[in-house]
């Protein structure tokens, strides 16, 4: 079951491969994100020191989250995946282009994961050509109606 989705993402990137991590958060945020105050817009994800890190995530906190912490809604979170897959990101993210992009946040077995993306940037043109294509299949799925 998704909670939020990053529809920018498949816009601005060609997506090669895709991953679920798990996220290391804190109790407010967990009760945040059930109640679906969460922001993957201006995400991007970062391999540092053989470890995977959400930044830019935005998750603004409950009313009622607790008097004693100051929550921080952007602060950087750390991914949780497989040594052999962090080992192959590394190997993938340093070749020229790649990059890593968060792609949606949903429940797995009653946990919280994160699907995380390789891609490769498009250029203006590609984003354009895309653009032309999702119109002309909009387009074909209105005449088929149409003719019904």
């Amino acid at each position: 079951m998704s909670i939020a989705d990053n529809k920018k993402a498949f816009h601005d990137y060609f997506i090669e491969e895709k991953y679920e991590a798990g996220v290391a958060l804190e109790g407010w945020e967990v009760k945040a994100i059930r109640a679906g105050r969460v922001q993957l817009k201006e995400a991007y994800v970062v391999v540092k020191k053989e470890e995977v890190w959400l930044i830019g995530c935005h998750i603004s906190p409950l009313p009622t989250a607790s008097t004693h912490i100051h929550p921080d809604p952007v602060r950087t979170r750390k991914l949780l995946l497989h040594a052999e897959e962090i080992k192959k990101l590394i190997g993938k993210t340093e070749r020229a282009g790649y990059t890593l992009v968060p792609l949606n946040l949903h429940y797995s077995k009653g946990r919280i994961k994160l699907e995380i993306g390789l891609g490769k940037g498009k250029k203006q043109y590609d984003k354009r050509a895309s653009e032309k294509e999702r119109e002309w299949q909009r387009e074909k799925a209105r005449l088929a109606r149409e003719k019904h």
